[in-house]
């Protein structure tokens, strides 16, 4: 086995636009906000975007571009007393700062995608978009590992008050 480490780059394809413009104040996970937004992708990628208006719900992957990078070992974002190793977390300050996030698509229009459900702050940049398949991307027999039904229950009420505080704002 070789242990080789390199550099590894890729290219913005979009950004998001969502209500959301301050670190802290996005929901912690698409699944429990309603809020909406936009994924512009840039011109040079727009015919990438044939054949995904029939697909209900994407996977979107991104830069975490306001992250910092710390630790391998976090607490987690809202209930953080235990520290976790940063792999078995889905904290932003990781070695590599990629997030995904699943968004409902509304609309494609001029190679704006209309989305609800957006979590990423406002200029988030956009490295790729998948189309949720739930064949391929749901494994009903996965466990949560260190998760508890309550923490899951923290980041839901977490999301649903970042939602509510930023429809407040606007």
């Amino acid at each position: 086995m070789v242990n080789v480490s390199m550099l590894i780059e890729y290219a913005q394809i979009g950004v998001a636009h969502s209500p959301f413009r301050n670190a802290g104040a996005p929901p912690v996970h698409s699944t429990f906000t309603q809020a909406k937004g936009t994924i512009e992708i840039f011109p040079e990628y727009r015919e990438g975007l044939g054949s995904l208006e029939g697909f209900s719900h994407l996977i979107v992957i991104y830069h975490f571009d306001r992250a910092e990078r710390r630790a391998l070992k976090e607490p987690p974002l809202v209930d953080g007393e235990t520290p976790h190793g940063i792999f078995a977390t889905r904290h932003i300050n990781r070695p590599n700062p990629i997030g995904i996030s699943y968004v409902q698509l509304e609309k494609i229009t001029d190679g704006i995608l209309i989305v609800k459900g957006i979590d990423l702050l406002d200029g988030t940049p956009i490295l790729d978009i998948k189309p949720y398949i739930p064949a391929f991307d749901s494994i009903p027999d996965a466990t949560n590992g260190w998760v508890t039904p309550q923490h899951i229950e923290k980041i839901r009420n977490v999301s649903l008050l970042a939602t509510r505080d930023n429809d407040t704002m606007q």
